[in-house]
């Protein structure tokens, strides 16, 4: 089978490091990639912005799946364009993929179809949502309707907090995305990200993960795209992953079926546990990274035909199964991150991967034969360990081998499943 991978981060090295190692694969293009994906796949020139270019460089080349690993093409239509040419994607319509492209519409699909997630209203003009958080006061949360490159949400625990992030928003500081705004309950209890594959019609749970979202140690400082993951997500047990399933997976994808926009591809459900059980924060419609990254070093199963069942149909036909390990993974960003950031720092040495531990290229190029950080993440150095303290461990022993002056991370990531081990 011949595949194309579109994308360059960190989860992208992640999907094409796994779907390397199918005995399905004949041949695996990346485009843009990056020098990490280039260990494990072609890389060609093409502008995934051009419809009509991927379609005719799938065409010529045979490529029978095409992978699409971030939210923007697939809002843009990427796989509508290539499925009208007869082409098998694994990533949903652009109609499907308005659950990451707008959250009034996923907001106003739970609504519809009972699914639980937080009260909200939407604002179209800042005066009417200042007037709106007046009246509910804080904590609330503050949604740009649009994509947002994972910036758009503020929790605001003032009122002043949550009129600045609206005047942000209407001033243009998310551009297109925050024309919107979605004004949404405060849910407070523990965040955990579940990812199920879906074909349409079928659905198969993947795994769970938890994200580390603030830039700081304790989990301080502002929202960044994340500086770290891990799974599984000891909050999610079996009696969580079963509701979770039957009170939002399911009825999401019999409501999208029903609203003409079958889903297929990746729901990543953004979840809070709650004292009620689990509720939806809002949903993605691709693999999270670096939740990717570890879920990916947990994965026992073949990856290509599961994508494939995804996107052709069938998934009631396949399984995943998985390594019962803690996977970890900590960001190296540039500093400055997620503000701004000095670009091209080279990057001079990198620890050797081993059978427990992986660096997956996040935001790196090479320039003049030297790699370098063009990215706020750069580097996501991942282990896999027994237990979530052996796999901190791990990861953190192997970070401290990387030699770039000008990277960062958090030494804290895991902190809430290595305290669980610990009773």
């Amino acid at each position: 089978m011949k595949v194309l991978l579109i994308g360059s981060g960190g989860r992208e090295h992640a999907l094409a490091w796994k779907i390397a190692q199918s005995p399905l694969l004949a041949t695996l293009y990346a485009a843009p990639g990056n020098p990490g994906i280039a260990e494990c796949a072609t890389i060609v020139p093409l502008d995934v912005d051009d419809h009509a270019a991927v379609s005719a460089f799938c065409r010529d080349n045979d490529v029978s799946l095409v992978v699409v690993g971030p939210e923007a093409p697939l809002v843009a239509g990427l796989a509508d364009a290539l499925r009208a040419g007869g082409i098998a994607v694994f990533g949903p319509s652009a109609a499907a993929a308005q659950l990451e492209g707008s959250k009034g519409f996923t907001k106003d699909l739970c609504a519809k179809y009972d699914i639980p997630t937080g009260a909200y209203r939407r604002f179209a003009d800042a005066a009417a949502a200042r007037a709106y958080v007046a009246r509910e006061g804080a904590p609330i949360v503050v949604k740009a309707d649009g994509l947002a490159a994972g910036k758009g949400v503020t929790v605001a625990m003032t009122p002043d907090e949550a009129l600045a992030a609206i005047d942000d928003c209407f001033d243009g500081a998310f551009g297109a995305a925050g024309a919107e705004v979605v004004v949404e309950a405060f849910l407070d209890g523990e965040e955990a990200s579940f990812f199920c594959l879906c074909d349409g019609v079928n659905a198969l749970p993947l795994a769970s993960a938890q994200d580390h979202k603030r830039v700081g140690d304790g989990d301080t400082g502002p929202n960044t795209g994340g500086m770290g993951a891990y799974s599984p997500a000891p909050v999610m047990t079996p009696e969580m992953v079963d509701r979770t399933m039957k009170e939002i997976i399911v009825p999401t994808i019999r409501g999208m079926a029903a609203e003409g926009h079958p889903f297929q591809g990746v729901l990543f459900a953004g979840l809070m546990i709650t004292a009620k059980g689990p509720e939806l924060i809002e949903y993605n419609v691709r693999f999270g990274d670096p939740e990717c990254q570890v879920l990916m070093m947990r994965l026992e199963s073949d990856l290509l035909p599961l994508l494939h069942a995804a996107a052709t149909g069938g998934l009631d036909a396949v399984t995943a199964e998985w390594r019962d390990e803690t996977a970890l993974t900590v960001v190296m960003a540039s500093k400055g991150y997620p503000g701004a950031y000095e670009k091209n720092t080279p990057i001079l040495a990198l620890p050797a991967d081993d059978a427990g531990t992986k660096v997956f290229h996040a935001g790196t190029a090479l320039k003049d034969g030297r790699l370098v950080a063009t990215g706020g993440r750069v580097l996501n150095v991942t282990a896999v360990a027994p237990t979530a303290a052996a796999a901190q461990k791990a990861a953190y022993q192997a970070l401290d081998r990387v030699e770039w002056e000008n990277g960062f991370c958090r030494r804290d990531i895991g902190w809430r499943a290595v305290a669980r081990e610990r009773g």
